[in-house]
């Protein structure tokens, strides 16, 4: 096989291997699919890649169509042997980056990943890792990792520096996908790219920029990797802004939602942000930390953004001191009430649990002593999660005599598919979190609003 270079990655026909059939995986492998390349799908889970091979999907917004006419094609498979990464031209990681039981950063998925990569890394490969990060892990976790095999990757100011061994390409470019949005699919969305030399930027920005609109190369997988976390830290802060006047709205009774629709109207400078009962997605309820955490190792506080998170991981309690004053006022207590949490994923209309809050509220209403169940249209039954135990509890039917036998309805994920005036008009209590009864006219008192 003759020498790649960063202009060989430009080229169809490529094999690229995906680790990670996610939400965030899968979606990519499709894409590089779609544009003559042939993927190979990598991924510890037996079950996910025997779907695959059948054609099917078990994400919403990915059709079982799209991923048979590849599979049939021959232009797409998955495999759990990754032994087989020897045989691509590029490897793409995206691998989840969670936070542990402390909020510190726990890349232990990440690490494994490259310590599965290194004993199969050929010279000339190129290495790209899209998941979220703070800065400094491209560089400082995964190089050595990959290293250990006698291959090199200089950095910037290494290179040229010479290799008995030969070399290989390393880059960051952080995912952007963002589950249900039918405005910006991942073509649409323009990459970040950042290489730890620059023929390492150059060889990812060629492969990228056979898939996507538009292709942004920074100087360096650190500034690609600051990059995402802005992003989402940006998010978090205005969300923050709006959760805080929120609460203030309550004590003053103005109509939050009034207030933000209103400001909206200037076209310029300003930009709208919700509240709701909490954080979720894998990314903005997540990424503030790492940054806070990698910020501590250069004597940095991040107070400003460690205080928006502060206020954010609040909200769930807010949600069920609500709940519980709301029972209150009907001569209830929280402790033996029956509630209906409507919605357990992260954001309306999707089928994504990651660091939902509703998850939360459900824990906390649990620990108050009140009998918890749960609708939601897109999961008829929740299994164990990373901190979480919900593996007995499915979706109860929603209908007006369900509605009817439960003290409060908690409105937590405003899913499109809710009939609000069937669920107000069916239920005792309605506690919406995010304003979705708001074109209800016959609410008769009982909603409240937190």
């Amino acid at each position: 096989m003759a020498a790649r270079t960063p202009e060989s990655f430009s080229q169809k026909g490529l094999k690229i291997g995906i680790i990670g059939c996610g939400y965030v995986g899968l979606p990519l492998a499709l894409r590089f699919a779609e544009t003559g390349h042939h993927v190979w799908g990598f991924d510890t889970d037996p079950a996910k890649v025997e779907k695959l091979n059948r054609g099917e999907s078990y994400i919403k917004h990915i059709s079982a169509e799209q991923i048979a006419k590849h599979v049939h094609a021959r232009s797409f498979s998955a495999t759990t042997d990754f032994a087989k990464l020897r045989d691509m031209d590029a490897v793409l990681i995206c691998v989840p980056t969670p936070l542990d039981e402390r909020r510190e950063p726990d890349l232990s998925y990440v690490e494994d990943t490259a310590r599965s990569i290194a004993p199969h890394l050929q010279a000339d490969q190129l290495i790209i890792l899209e998941s979220t990060t703070y800065p400094g892990t491209t560089e400082e976790l995964v190089l050595p990792i990959l290293e250990k095999g006698g291959l090199r990757c200089p950095l910037e100011s290494e290179h040229g520096a010479k290799s008995s061994t030969g070399q290989f390409f390393l880059a960051f470019s952080p995912e952007r996908e963002d589950p249900g949005n039918k405005h910006f699919g991942l073509a649409q969305i323009p990459k970040v790219v950042g290489g730890v030399n620059s023929a390492s930027g150059k060889a990812a920005a060629n492969l990228y920029g056979q898939v996507v609109a538009k292709v942004v190369p920074v100087s360096s997988t650190r500034a690609a990797e600051m990059a995402k976390l802005l992003e989402n830290i940006f998010r978090c802060v205005n969300i923050a802004l709006v959760n805080e006047l929120k609460l203030l709205c309550q004590r003053m009774g103005v109509d939050v939602w009034e207030v933000i629709d209103s400001a909206a109207t200037k076209p310029f400078g300003f930009m709208p942000f919700y509240p709701g009962p909490g954080l979720g997605g894998h990314c903005i309820p997540v990424d503030p930390y790492y940054l806070s955490w990698k910020a501590r190792e250069y004597d940095f506080a991040t107070r400003f953004i460690e205080l928006a998170g502060e206020i954010n991981t609040s909200m769930p309690y807010h949600v069920v001191d609500a709940v519980t004053r709301a029972l209150n006022e009907q001569r209830k207590s929280l402790k033996g009430s029956r509630i209906l949490v409507l919605g357990v994923a992260y954001k309306k209309d999707i089928d994504d649990l990651r660091e939902s809050p509703s998850l939360k509220l459900m824990q906390l209403l649990q620990e108050g002593g009140a009998l918890v169940e749960y609708n939601d249209p897109y999961f008829p039954a929740l299994h164990k999660m990373r901190h979480y135990d919900y593996s007995k509890m499915k979706s109860v039917p929603l209908d007006l005599a369900t509605l009817a036998s439960f003290d409060c309805v908690l409105v937590a994920t405003d899913h499109s598919s809710y009939d609000y005036d069937m669920i107000v008009a069916s239920s005792k209590l309605v506690v919406d979190t995010r304003n979705a009864t708001r074109r209800v006219s016959k609410h008769h008192g009982k909603v409240v609003h937190c």
